[in-house]
């Protein structure tokens, strides 16, 4: 590793293990959820919003037109279970447990048993507040995608300030 890279403060983790991103484009561990973008099995323009919360595991879906997904009323959807299933091959299943305060000793840590040991506890149907947020995030991840390969500086990734003073 360069010494660049040792001194960053924004380091970026490995993924524990390859994942397709074609049914999960985008999931993160931020605000106290894992939360990302589910493709739909049914049709290729809609996507859903999800979430699981830290601790309570207070679970949310909806369309990115923010309709109510119809498989969570009463327990995790597909797309829930999907998005931990997710979540954990790219951060690793014990790093996703340790965020949601999962206790593993009974249930393990193997992806599909995180959401078996959530859906244990009986948690509560969440609100979609977050959604909007995730899915402007999401867009915004797409948009950097889109951009042509340049080693020029990129104006909105310059997140820290330059070393010398400003005058």
């Amino acid at each position: 590793m360069s010494d660049w890279e040792r001194s960053s403060t924004a380091r970026v983790v490995p993924p524990a293990r390859p994942r397709k991103l074609a049914k999960v484009p985008f999931v993160e561990l931020a605000d106290g959820r894992v939360q990302g973008v589910v493709s739909s099995g049914s049709d290729i323009e809609r996507v859903y919003v999800s979430s699981v919360a830290a601790g309570t595991y207070a679970f949310a879906c909806s369309t990115n037109n923010n309709r109510p997904c119809g498989g969570a009323r009463g327990g995790f959807c597909k797309h829930i279970r999907t998005l931990v299933n997710e979540a954990a091959l790219q951060y690793g299943a014990e790093r996703v447990a340790r965020y949601l305060r999962l206790d593993t000793e009974f249930w393990g840590t193997s992806e599909d048993a995180l959401a078996v040991a959530m859906i244990a506890t009986g948690p509560p149907r969440g609100d979609n507040a977050a959604a909007a947020s995730v899915f402007s995030r999401f867009l915004r991840h797409l948009a950097y995608l889109e951009l042509a390969p340049t080693t020029a500086p990129v104006p909105e990734m310059q997140w820290f300030p330059p070393t010398r003073a400003v005058a």
